[in-house]
């Protein structure tokens, strides 16, 4: 079993001003995490993605900044290089570009988009990333695909990253786990979304579905599993999380999963060992930064180990 170092991440959504998002981001940085991350909805109180990584990359030096994740349904890879590349040259290499497909089909109804079926997604995805790496790389780049055509199209500037930023393709269905093992650097394991778009499906819940997604990643990875970070997101922690607020997962079903952290620090710090050491994951990303002072006592202890 290849034994990763653990790395950490914090969801922050939101700040009262510019002065208060940088204190977030320093604190993070100062406190062992590994990467600050921006989710990506239209609907809830949350900034857009990229100018909120820009103010974060102008407020530390070591912290690494990502989407978690953004739906490639939202934007144009063709922009979404240029907008990333911009975002690693000025933060000296710091970007780590989460991407999905988009699911939540209640904002696309909001927001007057198609919400397609999900092979349709996942294969739109694909394309995507195609063209985003083919950006990346320098040149002239063209491609002809069935959602996507480029013609001769050469950007600058390049991202600092080369041969381009990290990838991190989150998702929990078998299709869009497969992409990721082939495409991506970092995979967040999630359950998988019922295929109308309303919320996560329950019948993909717990422990057992879990392991199988690990499994098929590494299968799938081959030879790649031993460079991949894995991981997922921490939904809970203790019996007073604030889920409610961001998510409309149901992790009760989860509580056996690194996505619930209960019992003492002690325990939780015991339970992602267990889950480094057994089954390969080493990425945990606090899914709700109201839960740090609760979360930090397993950062400060694991980070880097």
């Amino acid at each position: 079993m290849t034994r990763r170092e653990f790395r950490f991440g914090a969801v922050v959504r939101l700040a009262d001003s510019a002065k208060a998002w940088a204190e977030k981001a320093r604190m993070l940085e100062d406190s062992g995490f590994d990467i600050l991350f921006v989710p990506d909805h239209f609907v809830g109180p949350r900034f857009a993605p990229m100018p909120a990584l820009t103010a974060a990359a102008c407020a530390t030096t070591r912290l690494r900044l990502g989407t978690m994740v953004l739906s490639n349904d939202y934007r144009h890879p063709v922009a979404l290089a240029k907008e990333a590349a911009t975002v690693d040259l000025l933060s000296e290499g710091r970007l780590e570009l989460g991407i999905g497909t988009g699911w939540m089909r209640m904002e696309y109804d909001k927001a007057g988009l198609t919400f397609d079926p999900p092979a349709v997604r996942v294969a739109r995805l694909a394309e995507a990333l195609t063209v985003l790496k083919g950006l990346w790389r320098g040149g002239p780049f063209s491609y002809a695909g069935e959602h996507y055509r480029i013609d001769q199209l050469a950007m600058e500037p390049l991202p600092k990253q080369r041969p381009h930023p990290r990838i991190l393709l989150g998702g929990g269905g078998p299709a869009m786990l497969r992409l990721a093992a082939r495409e991506a650097d970092a995979i967040n394991l999630a359950v998988q979304v019922r295929a109308d778009g309303s919320a996560p499906s329950e019948a993909d819940a717990g422990v057992a579905a879990f392991i199988r997604k690990i499994d098929l990643v590494r299968e799938a990875a081959g030879d790649r599993w031993a460079t991949l970070d894995v991981g997922t997101s921490v939904q809970q922690i203790g019996a007073a999380s604030r889920l409610g607020e961001w998510s409309a997962a149901n992790v009760g079903p989860q509580a056996e999963t690194p996505q619930v952290l209960l019992g003492s620090v002690e325990e939780r710090i015991d339970k992602l060992r267990h889950w480094r050491d057994e089954h390969g994951l080493n990425y945990f990303v606090l899914h709700n930064d109201r839960d740090l002072d609760d979360f930090l006592p397993v950062v400060k202890a694991l980070a880097g180990t």
